[in-house]
């Protein structure tokens, strides 16, 4: 048996049965595995980057790592902005990458670079294997990693001739390792603080967010007073008709401010201390009041469920039904406000979709109007790293196995960075909605002249400016072998909406904003 078809059998024996891949040289032999041994689904991404932002969306839904296959250093570098967004959502992916056949790299060759060191920026866990022997138990360590909790990125190196060298041995899958137990005296230290009465918020991130959290959440709150609130970013938010009207922490650092201000203490529940992205001219990095007292619960790599309920226990507090958001909204008329189309995405989805959110600044309102959709998933950008929005749309539809609608509210700007993903849609034909924000320009970075105190010219604004010459969606979107159409109101955005809902192969809508 080769190195490579040892890694295919036992990714499978480990449970990964999908692999996003772009792949090339290097990587022939594991690409020649995949037809000897059945079992792995294998998705073709156009470009690394919408690679690694699948593999992201896929974990977000279904709670266990895929595998990349990517080409030699250049290809992770390619990749590198969604392994970070996907390092920052806590996702678990085991990430191959190809590399020079080990007698081959002292000649250095031109793809030859250093693959390790780049991988360490946006891993938890990286090794080269040495020998086709090596490579099934590297693979098996690789899953392992990938599958610490939260969950993480491992990356494996590949060389090309540990992939056909013969000798190898299918790995023995180990068991995930469970979260590090959560602190009792972090228990006891909250429960005193919540029983003080003062003004006391649990920010809750990451998996403290999921529905079975929140119901927790929600009795401490009901039980001692305190407030509740989110993390701006999070991998994956239970939201909708059953769960909590949670808001989140604001992106701009003036009602970021505001809204804690108030706080005298702050309970973190797999979360970090809010700051701001940026550091301003004139302003604090820190979004809490500077007199607040923060108290970790648990940390993001702890299972904030067992905290929740030993919390629970501690508070004594009792079951509690979770608010009624009121009547589900109608559709939305008029002129396209991110408003209405907020309101109009809540009217018309159907039961248990998909939102993947790259609406930018666009879309920092749309919680407060979707409280009483129906029960859906809600996936951020969890990085910054814009790009992640069609890949991780991609993914998480992969996950689902076609059985949930996933809407992707996209900015114009951020899809041109991975718009490939369009083609693995039309490809593996996924119920996969995509609402293009055309407003023709970098609108985030012309609200962020003004947070940074600069002043831009007709030089700095022509660099925001995507209208000369206008990018036609339609076109891009059919090149790509998906329909689309174009809405210049809510009328027609929401005719569009309710068509492609009722059908099974992807679909763009251009809004015109």
């Amino acid at each position: 048996m080769n190195g490579a078809k040892s890694l295919v059998k036992t990714l499978l024996a480990a449970g990964v049965d999908t692999c996003f891949a772009n792949p090339g040289t290097s990587e022939m032999h594991f690409v020649a595995a995949l037809d000897q041994v059945e079992g792995m689904k294998c998705v073709l991404g156009l470009q690394e980057n919408v690679v690694t932002g699948m593999a992201d969306g896929y974990y977000r839904i279904a709670g266990k790592p895929a595998c990349t296959l990517l080409h030699c250093a250049p290809g992770l570098a390619n990749g590198m902005a969604n392994l970070h967004n996907a390092r920052r959502a806590g996702s678990g992916i085991v990430n191959i990458v190809g590399d020079q056949a080990t007698y081959h790299r002292p000649y250095d060759a031109p793809l030859t670079a250093d693959t390790s060191g780049m991988a360490q920026t946006v891993s938890a866990w990286v090794r080269t294997s040495a020998t086709a022997a090596e490579l099934g138990r590297d693979a098996v360590d690789a899953v392992h990693a990938a599958t610490t909790f939260p969950g993480q990125v491992a990356t494996l190196i590949l060389p090309a001739d540990v992939s056909w060298g013969e000798g190898a041995v299918v790995g023995q899958p180990t068991p995930a390792a469970r979260p590090p137990a959560v602190d009792g005296h972090a228990i006891e230290t909250a429960a005193r603080i919540l029983r003080s009465k003062s003004p006391v918020l649990l920010l809750l991130a990451g998996a403290a967010v999921s529905g079975q959290a929140q119901q927790l959440a929600w009795r401490i709150a009901r039980a001692s007073g305190a407030s509740l609130m989110a993390s701006y970013v999070n991998a994956k938010v239970a939201r909708g008709r059953g769960r909590l009207q949670l808001e989140r922490v604001p992106y701009a650092m003036a009602p970021a401010m505001q809204a804690l201000a108030k706080f005298k203490h702050i309970v973190l529940v797999n979360a970090e201390a809010p700051v701001g992205f940026f550091g301003y001219p004139d302003m604090p990095s820190i979004q809490y009041n500077r007199a607040a007292q923060l108290h970790v619960l648990s940390r993001p790599d702890q299972d904030p469920l067992e905290a929740l309920q030993a919390l629970v226990e501690a508070l004594g507090a009792p079951h509690a039904a979770i608010p009624d958001p009121g009547p589900r909204p109608e559709a939305a008329r008029g002129a396209p406000t991110p408003e209405g189309l907020a309101q109009t995405v809540a009217a018309l989805m159907p039961e248990n979709a998909i939102i993947s959110d790259e609406s930018i600044s666009y879309g920092r309102g749309f919680y407060q109007f979707t409280h009483a959709a129906p029960a859906h998933d809600w996936l951020h950008l969890t990085g910054g790293a814009i790009g992640d929005g069609m890949p991780v749309a991609t993914g998480a539809a992969l996950a689902a196995a076609k059985q949930r609608r996933v809407i992707n509210l996209q900015a114009d700007g951020s899809a041109m960075y991975s718009l490939q993903s369009l083609w693995t849609q039309a490809r593996e034909q996924l119920p996969v909605t995509t609402v293009i924000l055309n407003n023709s320009r970098y609108n985030i970075l012309i609200g962020e002249y003004g947070s940074v105190g600069a002043t831009p010219g007709p030089t700095a604004m022509s660099m925001l400016d995507l209208g000369q010459p206008q990018l036609d969606w339609l076109k891009l979107a059919n090149g790509m072998g998906v329909d689309a159409a174009r809405a210049s109101t809510m009328e027609q955005c929401a005719d569009l909406l309710k068509s492609s809902f009722g059908q099974t192969t992807p679909f763009l809508i251009e809004l015109m904003v």
